[in-house]
């Protein structure tokens, strides 16, 4: 999936979260938690998760294997679910410390969204400081909207589910929005099933860190490719610091620009060529 398509689709379906998110908080008896405490914990961590899971569902449409993709929303959902867990009741307890400042509930939110954020360095090929800059800005912008909408419509579920849909949305965009313009390189998928998709590289740049195998098992592979001619662990990118190489540990063979290679260095711009899938290499500096 292009990204920018990944940004809408990551604004869509955070609203949709929102919005059950919503459905689920209402329809919970809270006063079976026991306090007031306890409840805004309660209706925070099930307005996160279901936040979390459906930004995480992206995947589904970004074409990674199910496994894959329901591994990422898993992950979502519980961080999704820690930080409305601590950013609601962190949100009340500093506005009735201010004395009703809405900053402090923007704040709130702001944490809940950093913690989404940081699902994206675990699931994605994004640095973690990166996803979560990115919830973190989404999560204040969807709290102003959030109170934004409480204030404005006079129907207060009206205006607590349009304002959660916003937060939502806001969530999504932000985090998928801040990860693609701070990305260092990236493989485009060129032919294929996946087609258009991209992988971030930014998590497997350094030198002493991890690498990135390219095969078609979602379970040996980061990154995991539809194609039947390409072996279950064909390839694997190692990071330079500076830029990247290949390295084929394939019987059939890794191609870079139409040179079949054991190891080669990646410049912007370099064709690869593995099975029936093409791929181009993409850097930033």
């Amino acid at each position: 999936m292009k990204s920018g398509w990944k940004i809408y689709y990551s604004g869509v379906l955070g609203g949709i979260g929102g919005l059950c998110g919503w459905q689920f908080s209402s329809a919970l008896d809270y006063s079976l938690a026991g306090s007031l405490y306890m409840s805004e914990v309660l209706v925070g961590a099930v307005i996160g998760a279901a936040i979390g899971l459906f930004i995480g569902a992206v995947e589904v449409l970004a074409g990674s294997r199910m496994l894959r993709a329901l591994r990422s929303s898993l992950i979502t959902a519980v961080l999704g679910l820690i930080g409305g867990a601590v950013g609601l009741p962190l949100a009340e307890r500093v506005f009735m410390a201010l004395g009703g400042s809405i900053q402090a509930r923007i704040l709130g939110w702001g944490v809940f969204g950093l913690l989404l954020g940081l699902a994206a360095g675990i699931t994605g090929g994004t640095q973690s400081w990166k996803g979560a800059l990115g919830g973190l800005i989404g999560g204040l912008v969807g709290g102003f909207l959030l109170d934004l909408a409480r204030q404005q419509l006079h129907d207060l579920v009206l205006g607590k589910a349009v304002g959660l849909m916003l937060l939502g949305a806001s969530a999504g965009v932000f985090l998928a929005l801040v990860v693609t313009l701070l990305r260092k390189a990236w493989l485009e998928v060129e032919s294929g099933k996946m087609k258009g998709s991209e992988f971030i590289l930014d998590k497997f740049a350094r030198k002493d860190g991890p690498s990135a195998i390219i095969g078609s098992s979602s379970l040996k592979a980061e990154i995991a490719l539809p194609d039947p001619d390409i072996e279950p662990q064909h390839a694997i990118l190692l990071g330079e610091d500076t830029h990247f190489s290949i390295k084929d540990i394939s019987l059939s063979g890794t191609f870079v620009r139409n040179k079949k290679v054991e190891v080669a260095r990646l410049t912007n711009g370099s064709r690869i060529r593995m099975g029936n899938t093409d791929l181009s290499y993409h850097e930033k500096r």
